[in-house]
């Protein structure tokens, strides 16, 4: 059987706009000349070097080992991560009205990656003591010292949306943050960090406590606030309980909204279990995907004007106004969150179902951007199937050699549950 076109140049083609992404300084975003995206980006430079890591190709690795180095040259004064730097113009950005919660746990991860995919000592070494204030500045964001980091709005990815508080994608980061640093730590010290071992277990069961709701059981003992809990949870029934995974909870109280990319990873992170994970499986093929092009939306569902969150929703913006009904964070269908997926489908052995969203990855990397085929958009229209936001995304490419390698039976993430 011949592969079609598109298959066959979608790991090419990634792979040279990977390239294309390399600088002196590490991964910029996209090499495009589109608002800030030429700059090195914490989370995009940190998960573009996950694939650079994975296809072996040893410029694209040494491109990763510069985008943490110049990260860690431009680190602010309380352990800062920027979320992005133009080296040239020496502008760095810590975030907008917010800071980037999410580049400190990126940073952490990727790190811990790189050393541990190439053993580069004298990096880790050199690194540390960036790491180490990183490392300060999360357990001064837990606030309250009760093991989750409190994420203030447009704090993480999702800079133009509604989710803020406890946020379950910036928890299970934190969580895969200090298995890194447990990780490094032993390696640093010839020991076993037993504190930092306890924290990790600690955290990992308040995520599996807090974030998932289930009928007729008793609060549990560590819900993080038992009467925010039972509120929460008398409300869920009709907003996915039992489904998927909540997306947050702050004073106010849970948001509901299916968080994509949160769901993916609690399980490629080996937090849920067998039967969460077929839950989200099938909520996500009955309720979410088009099934004309397998992609996985930011979040779900879409809101519109008619609901209430709209308002609120309609002055989210630092420029313009990006979310639009199935555009951008409100429900644009985005490559990146669905390379993650195909990695956890393979992990859990449902082959035939991650090379169809693989699928999905090529198709919508292949769409004409600007006259240009293989625009590699930042999101497709979830509804019309459009590309949208700036094209050559450097990540839109490195979901393409997620995909492809871990078909190949190569893991994403090298720290695990089981290592540590």
């Amino acid at each position: 059987m011949h592969k079609n076109p598109v298959e066959e140049e979608g790991y090419s083609k990634a792979l040279a706009l990977l390239h294309a992404c390399v600088t002196a300084d590490g991964f910029v975003a996209s090499p495009s000349d589109h608002d800030n995206y030429r700059r090195i980006w914490a989370r995009d430079g940190t998960i573009i070097s996950l694939a650079a890591l994975l296809s072996g190709d040893n410029e694209l690795i040494k491109a990763a080992r510069c985008t943490f180095e110049t990260l860690a040259e431009w680190q602010g004064p309380h352990g800062e991560i920027p979320s992005n730097v133009d080296t040239a113009a020496e502008r760095i950005s810590y975030g907008g009205t917010t800071g980037r919660v999410d580049a400190d746990l990126w940073f952490i991860i990727g790190c811990g990656e790189y050393w541990l995919a190439t053993g580069d000592d004298e990096f880790i070494e050199h690194m540390l003591p960036a790491i180490e204030k990183v490392r300060f500045l999360l357990g001064a964001w837990e606030f309250n010292n009760r093991g989750l980091i409190y994420v203030p709005l447009t704090g993480d990815w999702a800079d133009e949306y509604l989710h803020n508080g406890y946020v379950l994608y910036d928890q299970v980061l934190y969580l895969q943050a200090q298995r890194t640093l447990a990780r490094i730590r032993a390696a640093a010290h010839d020991s076993l960090d037993h504190a930092l071992i306890e924290k990790v277990s600690r955290l990992r069961h308040l995520i599996r406590t807090n974030y998932w709701f289930e009928d007729g059981k008793k609060t549990p003992d560590d819900a993080y606030h038992e009467v925010l809990y039972e509120k929460g949870r008398a409300l869920a029934p009709s907003h996915g309980a039992g489904q998927h995974w909540m997306p947050f909870f702050s004073p106010g109280g849970y948001g509901y909204r299916f968080d994509a990319l949160a769901n993916v990873l609690v399980s490629l992170l080996d937090i849920s279990d067998d039967t969460r994970c077929s839950k989200v499986d099938e909520y996500i093929a009955a309720e979410v995907v088009n099934e004309q092009l397998p992609l996985l939306p930011a979040f779900h569902p879409v809101i519109k004007p008619v609901d209430e969150d709209w308002k609120d929703l309609h002055v989210m913006f630092s420029y313009t106004f990006k979310n639009k009904p199935y555009e951008f964070h409100n429900g644009g269908l985005w490559p990146v969150v669905t390379g993650f997926y195909v990695a956890d489908l393979v992990r859990r052995g449902r082959m035939g179902e991650a090379n169809r969203y693989l699928q999905g990855i090529y198709h919508a990397n292949a769409l004409v951007m600007e006259g240009e085929a293989w625009g590699f958009p930042e999101f497709v229209h979830g509804k019309n199937l459009t590309p949208g936001g700036t094209r050559h995304q450097g990540w839109s490419a490195a979901a393409a050699v997620i995909g492809h390698h871990a078909l190949k039976g190569q893991c994403v993430f090298r720290v695990n549950e089981e290592q540590g």
